[in-house]
């Protein structure tokens, strides 16, 4: 067994496809096929249900589980061997959802790179769900989230406060007035963005403190697609402020002040895990992290 071999597993069971995963490791077909069966030889098992679309059998998915142990462990060393020479390099994978993506990151990536040449930093976009599970399993470094609880498995750090708010569009019936209260929210359509989100969480909360069970016509995704849905005048919505800052400039969406939503501040921050190696890439980034101000995540507006 060689460590290409794992990667040529992992990118198959990805793919689903010998030709599109010889294809992302610029290996041929048979290459692909051949690192397969000679794991699959050497382990006495069968990994891949070469049947369309390919899957996964049992022991493949057992086996996989093992390999990206294993990848882990190698990365870990390269990077220890590379942390040597005290110049801070190497990959961090980085894991948050859309919209902190969109509106936060590229403004603390863009000082960061220009800081650290050597530092590749790769962005995985994934619901506020997924964040704190990737960052257990190893599937990502660090990650950028709201923070709900603490966890003795994770280290936590606040990096600023964002607040929900009541937007609208501007040919919406209240996007003339500046402050509505709370009791008219039960006259509204809501656009939501789906259940299992944190935005959904914190507007769940909100209704249930306020005895209000919202009318809900839209059910989506992210908190992007809730935004162009309000811009059109569809309902309107509760949305992180800090992910309405250009919207706002645009004058494409209105902010209603609403007093019992800008009284709770929900704090986003980072998370890693607290037994993990910090190499000395991820060690920089940590730091120049923390050491930001609230001001430079959530820009001027």
């Amino acid at each position: 067994m060689n460590i290409n071999q794992l990667d040529t597993l992992i990118a198959l069971s990805k793919m689903k496809s010998f030709r599109k995963a010889g294809d992302y490791l610029n290996l041929t077909q048979p290459a692909v096929s051949a690192q397969i069966k000679s794991l699959e030889d050497e382990f006495h098992t069968v990994l891949i249900d070469r049947n369309q679309p390919i899957t996964l059998t049992d022991n493949g998915n057992l086996f996989i589980e093992h390999a990206i142990k294993i990848l882990n462990i190698v990365d870990e060393l390269k990077q220890k061997l590379s942390d040597m020479n005290e110049t801070p390099q190497g990959h961090i994978k980085l894991g948050t959802t859309t919209s902190i993506a969109m509106q936060v990151l590229p403004r603390v990536l863009s000082y960061f790179q220009n800081q650290f040449p050597l530092i590749k930093t790769s962005i995985h976009s994934m619901p506020s769900s997924q964040v704190v599970s990737s960052v257990e399993s190893g599937f990502i470094d660090i990650g950028i989230t709201y923070l709900f609880e603490k966890k003795p498995t994770l280290e936590t750090s606040v990096l600023y406060y964002d607040t929900f708010e009541l937007v609208v569009s501007p040919e919406h019936p209240l996007a003339n007035k500046r402050h509505t209260p709370a009791e008219s929210l039960k006259d509204l359509p809501f656009i939501m963005i789906s259940p299992g989100s944190a935005g959904r969480r914190f507007m769940d909360q909100i209704f249930k403190k306020l005895n209000i069970t919202p009318q809900i016509v839209m059910e989506l995704t992210s908190s992007e697609e809730v935004k162009r849905m309000v811009e059109i005048n569809l309902g309107a919505a509760i949305i992180s402020k800090s992910s309405i800052s250009n919207e706002l400039k645009l004058g494409t969406l209105k902010m209603i002040q609403v007093d019992e939503l800008e009284a709770v501040s929900h704090p986003v921050g980072v998370i890693y895990k607290s037994d993990r190696y910090l190499s000395t890439a991820l060690q920089q980034f940590l730091d120049d992290l923390k050491g930001m101000s609230e001001s430079q995540f959530l820009g001027s507006e």
